[in-house]
């Protein structure tokens, strides 16, 4: 089964909760108010990245759209 790779950058976030709207990968932190990709991890460069399965793929490019400020980018 293909596998692809969500890319979040945290920092930029606004916290507007587009993604938590479209998908359940992503919760609004009560801390924050910015969205955590639940079950990712953090690489060298900062980025948040999680591996998903081509069955989730379509969710997450809809969430990666609804965010305003484009901070979440879904790779192959």
């Amino acid at each position: 089964m293909p596998k692809f790779l969500i890319k979040y950058d945290r920092e930029g976030c606004i916290g507007a909760a587009a993604c938590a709207v479209v998908s359940d990968k992503w919760k609004i932190s009560e801390t924050d108010g910015k969205a955590d990709l639940v079950g990712s991890t953090q690489d060298e460069a900062g980025w948040f990245v999680l591996e998903i399965t081509e069955e989730d793929l379509q969710k997450e490019i809809e969430a990666a759209k609804a965010c305003p400020v484009l901070v979440i980018h879904v790779k192959d």
